[in-house]
């Protein structure tokens, strides 16, 4: 708003430029030094797991899950429960068995639906 001062701001200093053409600025990081354990260890975070829900798909997938999360063959197994048998697999059921968020498991039934196999009867492989 004040001229006077916009003017101070943009007005070059010749005597300061040439100070500041004298400074000279070298920086150098310290080495790397690798800090040896001597006995000192932090306690690490324990993550809390829970055994999977697998029944006869046992061996095809890991044993132990993070709590809040499942394995690919339960949500395989989770959606194909609901897509038979919605009535019984809700949302809320999922969730406490499995262990998730409500929201995580609408939006899992929402966006992720298994594939149905579907195989045409022969006399109309023809006419595709």
């Amino acid at each position: 708003d004040h001229p006077e001062i916009q003017e101070e701001i943009y007005r070059k200093d010749d005597r300061l430029l040439t100070l500041l053409k004298d400074v000279y600025v070298e920086s150098r990081d310290p080495p790397v030094q690798v800090k040896d354990g001597g006995g000192e260890h932090l306690p690490c975070k324990q993550e809390e797991t829970r055994i999977t829900k697998l029944g006869q798909l046992e061996d095809l997938d890991v044993k132990k899950v993070p709590k809040g999360k499942i394995s690919i063959v339960e949500a395989l197994m989770l959606l194909n429960n609901h897509k038979l048998h919605p009535q019984i697999w809700t949302a809320e059921k999922i969730a406490v068995e499995y262990s998730l968020e409500l929201t995580e498991v609408n939006s899992l039934l929402e966006f992720f639906i298994p594939f149905a196999v579907q195989e045409f009867p022969k006399e109309t492989k023809k006419a595709i």
